[in-house]
């Protein structure tokens, strides 16, 4: 039986990532600062450490020499009310960078034999994403480094770790940049949630008639990938010889405005949208309004070329699947 650990495992990508692979076989240890929101452990893993990972003393319990693979995913993170607010900017790039030194430090104590790291579309430059109609994603374009947020400076910096200890330690690693992953048990509420689940809650509490908000003007574009699709090509990425970084992600590019639009059709509700920016934002919420930069989509030739998989799922087939378990959520309340 192979032997993975998941940190990060009580998230959204990391609880969906350890359910796959205990489902094929493997015994599955996750570490995680909290439990599950959303899935009993015993349906995700065999064994579940609740510690914090910014601690070397808990990470130097959770890693085992008897580990086969481990997926780092664990990180201080959020949606765009969380990331671009700049409240959160201290304890993004002081936690996260924490567990990555920890981690690759112990992974070469412990010889892991594989590791996998989550970056982020986040560390890409600023100055590539500013046309909606034409970002450029490509993994080359990612230097000159000039990231819109902490949380990219914090992703990219942390790549380099990985790679030194790739280079120096021969520890042997993989590395993704994340495009936008949604689906059910994930965060929908708070601050911390992502774009589709944000749409698709507000879709949900909306009556018939209602209008829901957008932040910003609604023509920043993004792609969004499933979980499901996430899952998958990071586990081919893991079975390829490719180090990476390279992007897994969705190519389908959306404005935020047709994002909301999906969620309404799927309701099949009578809504409309309020785009609010500017001073009526600042004025309501007392912070800019956090739209992120104005354009950004994967580009996945690097992923086909050294993996040779593509992504399959339409965003539209993602949210209708999405919408049910949302939905629940909202009537739970």
């Amino acid at each position: 039986m192979k032997s993975v650990i998941v940190l990060g495992g009580g998230g959204f990508i990391g609880g969906h990532l350890a359910k796959r692979l205990k489902d094929e076989g493997c015994h599955v240890r996750i570490a995680d600062i909290k439990n599950h929101e959303f899935w009993n452990h015993e349906e995700i893993c065999h064994e579940f450490i609740k510690c914090d990972l910014t601690d070397p003393k808990a990470v130097e319990l959770v890693i085992n020499e008897e580990c086969d693979e481990l997926y780092q995913l664990a990180a201080d993170m959020g949606g765009a009310g969380y990331i671009f607010t700049g409240e959160n900017d201290a304890n993004v790039m002081h936690n996260s960078c924490l567990i990555n030194l920890n981690v690759a430090k112990e992974c070469v104590e412990k010889r892991v034999k594989k590791v996998f790291y989550s970056s982020s579309a986040c560390m890409y430059p600023e100055y590539n994403q500013l046309d909606p109609d034409n970002p450029n994603c490509t993994e080359s374009s990612a230097y000159p480094a000039n990231p819109d947020s902490e949380y990219g400076w914090e992703k990219l910096f942390s790549e380099r770790i990985f790679l030194a200890f790739s280079r120096n330690y021969k520890l042997n690693v993989r590395i993704a940049r994340f495009h936008n992953i949604f689906g059910p048990q994930g965060t929908w509420t708070g601050g911390k949630e992502k774009a589709p689940a944000a749409m698709i809650r507000k879709v949900c509490e909306a009556s018939e008639g209602d209008s829901i908000e957008v932040w910003g003007d609604g023509k920043q574009t993004r792609s969004f990938l499933h979980v499901a699709e996430c899952v998958e090509a990071v586990l081919r990425l893991m079975s390829s010889n490719f180090e990476g970084p390279v992007n897994i992600g969705s190519e389908e590019m959306v404005t935020i405005n047709e994002l909301a639009n999906i969620a309404i059709n799927i309701s099949g509700k009578s809504i409309s949208i309020k785009n609010i920016e500017g001073e009526e934002f600042k004025k309501k919420y007392g912070f800019p309004c956090p739209t992120g930069v104005r354009g950004r989509n994967s580009h996945n030739q690097l992923f086909k070329e050294k993996v040779g998989w593509s992504v399959s799922q339409t965003l539209e087939q993602g949210m209708i699947d999405t919408f049910p378990w949302i939905n629940k959520q909202v009537s739970n309340l």
